[in-house]
């Protein structure tokens, strides 16, 4: 809002000219977005403590986890709310594109709200069922993949890492696939979620990085010089993904082990979501297989932890997601998450090297 209220007035005053550039507005948003994490964070904790919304410990997870019982949780809350301000605040609300990242990040968010809801209210590690979580997150997917469809200059087009001209048109086939690049990295990051500030690292790494894929892509010359899709009006998404990695900074303060408070499936679904739509907004959807290299690699785990039982009825690691078996394996929480945050730091700089080497 203040980019529409205070840059007309640049004629007048040249000093709001710099509300005309993205990259002024970008780093302004960070900090709105970290400063309201700082300034809510400690009343949303006393609040959730007095509320009495503690996390659920999972019945069959690691030993260690059982100290974990009654933190706070659904402090994703901190996270979603302090993206969404930030980016009202600073970001063009007039983009279609900053409307439908929005859109998406709150449904998803409003879902894991349902789902931790339940959680506390039952004291259990379950919430929603698979399909009663699952078909409305296909429904929010599918209504922003044609909301972008009907944009004239957005096109139903892939680009593929590595391949210049390998753009297959995917034409009405393109939404579902959007489903399953949003739905997808929502639960990847929902399964990443398991130890303190294991999952917020990599999400702040990917939307720093996605913030300057959406630049270049948004730019005429920068895009064809790396031969990337161009989307006009795209780089605007820079705006939103420095909101998203500031407020994943705001909460980490709280977040570090040992954690204050966890996000929550309300964290977790709603910032996957919004990295899976900014990928997809981008025209770079496959290239969030790499930059998530973090999430791929723990929903892999799952599936093939899943698959071998039921198909051998042996399991491939001590426990699922991954990080939960490198637990068992003796390593230290703090030792895990640090060490997963540098995984994702490379896959992060491995993603970036695509965009020329090409």
């Amino acid at each position: 809002m203040l980019y529409l209220l205070l840059f007309p007035l640049h004629s007048t005053f040249p000093v709001f000219n710099v509300f005309r550039y993205i990259t002024f507005r970008a780093a302004l948003a960070a900090l709105v977005s970290l400063l309201l994490s700082f300034i809510i964070g400690p009343y949303l904790i006393r609040a959730l403590k007095q509320w009495q919304i503690g996390q659920p410990i999972r019945e069959d997870g690691p030993d260690r986890h059982a100290a974990k019982a009654g933190t706070p949780t659904m402090g994703g809350t901190l996270i979603v709310l302090s993206l969404v301000l930030s980016t009202v605040l600073v970001g063009d609300v007039t983009n279609v594109y900053v409307l439908v990242a929005l859109g998406v990040t709150l449904g998803f968010a409003v879902i894991g709200f349902v789902d931790d809801f339940l959680k506390v209210r039952r004291n259990s590690s379950r919430g929603l069922g698979l399909w009663s979580k699952l078909l409305p997150q296909m429904a929010v997917a599918a209504a922003a993949a044609v909301v972008l469809l009907l944009q004239p200059d957005f096109s139903s087009t892939v680009a593929v890492p590595f391949f210049k001209n390998v753009r297959p048109d995917l034409g009405i086939w393109y939404v579902p696939f959007t489903i399953v690049v949003v739905v997808g990295a929502s639960n990847a990051v929902n399964l990443t979620d398991g130890l303190d500030g294991l999952a917020i690292g990599p999400v702040m790494t990917a939307a720093a990085t996605y913030a300057l894929i959406a630049y270049l892509a948004g730019h005429v010359k920068f895009a064809e010089y790396l031969q990337i899709p161009y989307v006009s009006r795209v780089g605007e998404m820079s705006v939103f993904c420095a909101a998203v990695a500031a407020a994943g900074m705001g909460f980490l303060w709280f977040n570090a082990y040992p954690a204050q408070m966890f996000m929550g499936d309300v964290g977790s679904l709603g910032l996957g979501a919004a990295l899976g739509s900014v990928a997809v907004i981008s025209k770079n959807e496959v290239l969030l297989v790499v930059v998530g290299g973090v999430f791929v690699l723990e929903a892999v785990s799952v599936i093939v932890q899943v698959a071998s039982f039921k198909l051998r009825g042996k399991r491939v690691f001590r426990m699922a997601p991954i990080h939960h078996h490198y637990e068992l394996k003796g390593w230290a929480e703090p030792q895990i998450i640090v060490r997963f945050w540098i995984v994702s730091i490379i896959c992060a700089l491995l993603a970036l090297s695509t965009l020329k080497l090409r």
